[in-house]
């Protein structure tokens, strides 16, 4: 991963000039320069990993795999949201760990948790670096040194039950690398985030992770059978049958807890067999509500494709101007359907017949192979926006069906409210990326000029959108989790009890306080 940028540096893009002068034409001013600082500039503080700290660390690990050279902190300073990468291409590296460690199982994991509590140093597991929320921040709180628990050595495929249709990962296994192990028993995750290519295993479930094709396969948490942990106090083996009524549910603590709690070191998934078939379509809608009431009527009609989105009128268009292509009226829905040849085709006449009842106008499969060929390559755009001095970031939420309208009107006039200069008013786009029977959620993409501080930008920007959020009754997220930016939306979203709940089952498993300072808890003034 790139210090500075999303993912592989070898793929890194430059700005087209036809995208420049959309860009200059959209929000009334041209692209300005806004290089980052050389690597080679960059200057770190010296480690302050205490001696005790690190011998107890090397007995854990081994010595070889407690790393403190420039190059790996520099790569675990934060995540990949702009803020994050505004600090770093500044050249803002003063927050870098003291220290990488790189576990090789779970015992290990467990040891190293173990010294840190002793010795006081905080700890931020790192998977694939993925974060857009800043749940990697390397954020001291009141210890004196950190360390970056990289779990990239728990790499194994541990069990496969191809009767039960089950799978046991390591956390620390990339998407793409579990697909492969898994493709050799004829099985599938199917999970498919934009992260797919760098985030992990256990990223997935610390974060609640949803991915394109949820309407088929579920969302990550859906998926999980069982997991263990590591945590201070020692190991908790969770999930022993697909059902349970033996009280509540105590993987629901580890699932979406972002290493506040313990660090996930395996997890048990439901999976399925490689699919057979893939028919992928489009369709257009004359409007957004029109294609917001069609793919209502798919998710509460029983008869699901395994992938459905829709974008709204602005998206739709902005899409097919980047991509060269003419765009359709109206808003445009990506649809799939996997399975056997004979299920894929089943399932893709029920849905055509739903989409064409509602208003949809069948438009073929090109659209859809324009929308997979750009699908990873939209953080890449984000960060040649930036080196152009344009911010563009994202955010997203869900709430049910009914407050769907209200609450993307709030948002997008909470954001255009905040980003507005004179220049003009920022680009909102917006698009319904996971369905279920009761709701939505909806994702928002905000391109806006830089300013003379992005960052302060984007900051008043996410305030804005947040409260409008929480004021609607929305989910402050639906999957890219709580981290830093959503820290003061928690008691809007669980409730004070509920904080005390959470805050009540830290102290259990992390007394010391050590995993993860400064995200999804609030601290008590």
């Amino acid at each position: 991963m790139s210090w500075n940028a999303w993912g592989d540096p070898a793929h890194a893009t430059s700005l087209p000039e036809s995208v420049r002068a959309l860009v200059a034409d959209v929000l009334g001013a041209p692209p300005c320069p806004s290089p980052s600082v050389a690597r080679e500039e960059l200057e770190l503080p010296p480690s302050a990993l205490p001696a005790a700290a690190r011998t107890a660390l090397e007995a854990a690990v081994g010595a070889a795999h407690v790393v403190t050279d420039d190059a790996e902190r520099v790569l675990h300073t934060g995540g990949k949201s702009t803020p994050d990468l505004l600090r770093r291409r500044a050249g803002d590296v003063a927050a870098a760990p003291d220290a990488v460690v790189l576990p090789a199982d779970h015992a290990e994991v467990g040891a190293a948790l173990r010294a840190c509590a002793d010795h006081g140093v905080a700890v931020v597991p790192f998977g694939g670096g993925t974060s857009v929320v800043g749940g990697v921040e390397p954020l001291r709180g009141r210890f004196g040194a950190l360390v970056a628990l990289d779990l990239r050595r728990l790499d194994r495929l541990v069990a496969v039950d191809e009767v039960a249709r089950t799978a046991t990962l390591q956390a620390g296994l990339r998407t793409p690398e579990a697909e492969e192990l898994l493709a050799a028993h004829g099985l599938t995750l199917g999970h498919q985030p934009q992260s797919y290519e760098y985030a992990t295993i256990g990223g997935y479930a610390a974060t609640r992770s949803s991915g394109q094709s949820s309407a088929g396969y579920g969302r990550f948490d859906a998926m999980v059978l069982g997991l263990r942990a590591a945590t201070p106090r020692g190991t908790l083996d969770l999930g022993r049958s697909p059902g349970t009524a033996a009280g509540p549910d105590l993987r629901q603590l580890l699932l979406g807890s972002e290493g506040t709690l313990g660090v996930i070191t395996e997890v048990t998934l439901r999976v399925r067999p490689l699919p057979e078939a893939r028919l992928d379509e489009a369709w257009a809608f004359p409007d957004f509500a029109t294609g917001t009431a069609a793919l209502r009527a798919l998710a509460q009609g029983g008869t699901r494709p395994t992938l459905v989105r829709l974008s709204d009128e602005t998206e739709t268009f902005v899409n097919a101007a980047l991509s060269g292509r003419e765009a359709v009226p109206g808003c445009l829905a990506v649809v799939a359907h996997e399975g056997t040849a004979e299920q894929a085709a089943a399932v893709r006449e029920l849905t055509a017949a739903t989409l064409r009842a509602a208003g949809g106008t069948e438009l073929g499969g090109e659209p859809v192979a324009h929308w997979r060929h750009s699908r990873y390559s939209g953080p890449y755009l984000r960060d040649a926006l930036l080196d152009a001095g344009i911010l563009a970031e994202t955010l997203e939420t869900a709430t049910t069906w009914s407050a769907l309208p209200g609450l993307r009107q709030a948002v997008t006039d909470a954001l255009t409210g905040a980003l507005t200069t004179a220049g003009g008013p920022p680009v909102v786009t917006c698009h319904i990326s996971h369905v279920y029977p009761e709701g939505a959620s909806l994702y928002f993409t905000v391109v806006a000029a830089s300013g003379a501080d992005p960052a302060a930008r984007w900051h008043s920007a996410k305030r804005a959108a947040g409260d409008a959020i929480a004021a609607c009754g929305a989910t402050i997220s639906h999957h890219h989790a709580v981290g830093t930016d959503h820290l003061p939306w928690m008691e809007a979203e669980v409730g004070a009890l509920g904080l005390e709940v959470l805050r009540a089952v830290k102290d259990v498993l992390d007394p010391a306080g050590v995993l993860n300072p400064g995200k999804l808890v609030p601290e008590l003034p």
